[in-house]
């Protein structure tokens, strides 16, 4: 990455990432997270929820996953934060689609911070979603 081409308010990358419920079986497996939350419309209305919702950590390594393939070195990022704002509803039948944008928020002599816009519908799902990238 050439810092030197980059400007605040640029936006490096962007893709739409879709869940459907498969997705999220496959990824309790890989997790170990097995809520019945992300499996159980019963169970998530119970709680208060819409119904089964994608995992906040699904959620969040799909978001910085569109910035990790842009620099080609997921090594790269030395911190990544995020603030939950709203759950993402994934439909017992079909799917979700959450669109994600990685934008340059800020530049210094050693590193830069890309905030990452993760929406649903034109509503966020993270806030705060920052990754810092260490220049050379």
């Amino acid at each position: 990455m050439n810092a030197a081409e980059l400007t605040v308010g640029q936006i490096v990358a962007e893709r739409e990432v879709v869940f459907d419920r498969k997705r999220l079986v496959q990824y309790a497996g890989a997790s170990g997270d097995f809520n019945t939350i992300h499996f159980s419309d019963a169970i998530a209305e119970q709680v208060g929820l819409p119904g089964v919702i994608a995992h906040g950590m699904l959620t969040m390594g799909a978001a910085v996953a569109v910035l990790e393939d842009w620099l080609g070195d997921p090594a790269a990022i030395i911190d990544y934060q995020t603030r939950f704002t709203r759950p993402v509803p994934v439909p017992a039948v079909g799917d979700v689609t959450l669109t994600v944008t990685a934008t340059v928020g800020a530049l210094t002599d050693e590193s830069v911070r890309f905030d990452l816009g993760v929406t649903l519908d034109g509503a966020r799902v993270l806030t705060k979603a920052q990754a810092v990238v260490k220049l050379d």
